[in-house]
């Protein structure tokens, strides 16, 4: 099976472009095949509508918390409040968010989905820091337009699957809450580098077989990026792995997940959301 990674940007350009790790899933083995980078989305939009079958875990928010949505006044479909955004402008979206946040207490100015609490990522409506909000913005419309099948959230062609991913559960899983990548050139560090390494060859010496099920082959100079664009553009292609193998179990996605909100494709964080949803089980700590 045809498996692609993909570390999304909210603008890509030359300098720091969409990257997409190409793998292959034979039997219990994810294959690392070779990178791309796509410099703008008209590249990201083509490689979305590329006949199948393949699945892409993507790493962007896909959809926004249930009580934003609800309390903002957007359409209470997926399809019909990513339409709504598209529509507002990159200028209006974010003034939406900006006047959404303003009059609220502190605490209660953005909202996180059950999968973000699961995975402790931070809300999709952040604009600054790590601007997660226009990834959403960029990302999910054009998801959207694709036609593409999103379990849980969209029927479109059942050879195209994408689902969310969030490298950096996975990345916490095996280091913890280790640095180990910088965008900015004067803030890379051995240290990071060596996080990196660490993390890259635990995954290929298969530490995460007993929760993905299978084994990755790549090679190690994907740790030598100080970016860590393509590294998680692996990690990605993992959860993508993962999801494919879980197809006839609505590829993983928790029984519980809000049809407005979606959910972040990987065991850890799918088996943490539902521990949380159980009213009997305590939640599952597999990483911090």
């Amino acid at each position: 099976m045809k498996v692609y990674g993909v570390d999304f940007t909210s603008r890509p350009t030359r300098r720091k472009p969409i990257i997409c790790a190409e793998c292959s899933l034979i039997d219990d083995k994810l294959l690392f095949v070779g990178l791309k980078k796509w410099h703008c989305f008209t590249e990201f939009e083509s490689a979305l509508r590329k006949p199948g079958p393949w699945i892409a875990g993507i790493d962007l928010p896909f959809g926004q918390s249930r009580k934003f949505i609800e309390e903002i006044y957007w359409p209470d479909t997926w399809q019909g409040y990513v339409s709504h955004a598209k529509q507002l402008s990159r200028k209006g979206f974010k003034s939406a968010l900006d006047d959404y946040r303003k009059p609220r207490k502190y605490g209660d100015k953005e909202h996180r989905r059950a999968t973000d609490v699961a995975a402790s990522s931070i809300s999709p409506q952040k604009l600054y820091g790590t601007p997660v909000g226009y990834m959403f913005f960029e990302g999910a419309p054009r998801l959207l337009e694709a036609g593409v099948s999103i379990p849980r959230l969209q029927q479109g062609d059942p050879d195209r699957v994408v689902v969310e991913a969030y490298p950096g559960v996975l990345a916490r899983s095996i280091i913890g809450r280790r640095s180990y990548k910088q965008d900015t050139k004067k803030k890379q560090t051995t240290m990071q580098r060596q996080a990196r390494e660490h993390l890259l060859r635990a995954i290929l010496y298969e530490v995460i077989r007993e929760d993905y099920g299978f084994s990755v082959d790549a090679p190690m100079c994907l740790a030598d990026d100080p970016t860590g664009d393509k590294l998680d553009a692996l990690l990605c292609g993992i959860q993508a792995a993962w999801a494919w193998t879980q197809r006839d179990r609505n590829y993983g996605a928790p029984t519980e997940t809000d049809p407005l909100e979606g959910w972040i494709a990987d065991p850890l964080v799918c088996e943490n959301q539902r521990a949380r949803q159980s009213q009997s089980a305590p939640p599952v700590k597999r990483f911090s």
